[in-house]
């Protein structure tokens, strides 16, 4: 059985953060593929972020028609507690898969790059440039005012769905790539991006939104 590597999107924080969806693939091999039981995997030492994206996705799946479960429920302490082998991660798949799961989702944070925005309120014209000494007048606040430029946080997430039914190199099902910006609270981003990614299944044929 192809290895599965269990991480996934964690903490998830959003305020006033939006998600944005990137590029998505999905396998020719699986045009007309419906999970019947999906495992929603969840790793990060954040228990609470952990089993809020658990449990807020397999909601989404059951209102769907399809059955789901998060990891936090299947997965025995010892299995998360300890680092795991290849080998380790294919035993406990062959488990999962004997117990009825057909598919697992994961979702991984693949980076997280800092941004900087201007933050001044007045619009420079033009025609400011014209001459040196008003335009340096106009941004010379820049040297003293520490709020000049806000910063925030860009997260780049991969979700994966795999078939675990099938034993060979194919078992991926789709891909999809989000962003994450500028997250601050669990709960908002948890449901924004949950939200974002059940739209992404339902647009490629994998799940019925009800």
């Amino acid at each position: 059985m192809k290895a599965v590597y269990l991480v996934i999107v964690l903490f998830l924080m959003v305020g006033c953060s939006s998600t944005k969806m990137g590029d998505s693939w999905k396998s020719q091999e699986y045009t007309n593929y419906k999970p019947k039981k999906v495992l929603i995997v969840g790793m990060t030492d954040n228990l609470t972020a952990r089993k809020q994206f658990e449990e807020q996705l397999t909601s989404e799946f059951k209102k769907s028609g399809i059955e789901a479960m998060g990891s936090s429920d299947v997965f025995e302490p010892s299995f998360t507690n300890v680092k795991q082998t290849e080998d380790d991660i294919n035993t406990e798949l062959e488990k999962i898969s004997k117990d009825g799961f057909d598919a697992v989702l994961i979702s991984a944070v693949k980076g997280v790059d800092e941004k900087e925005t201007y933050s001044g309120t007045t619009y420079r014209p033009g025609y400011y440039w014209k001459r040196f000494g008003r335009y340096y007048y106009l941004y010379q606040d820049v040297y003293f005012d520490d709020g000049y430029y806000e910063k925030y946080k860009v997260y780049h997430i991969e979700a994966s769905l795999y078939n675990i039914k099938e034993n060979n190199d194919k078992s991926l099902v789709w891909v999809a790539s989000y962003d994450i910006v500028d997250p601050k609270q669990i709960n908002t981003t948890v449901k924004d991006y949950v939200k974002v990614i059940m739209k992404s299944l339902s647009e490629e044929g994998i799940v019925n939104i009800k």
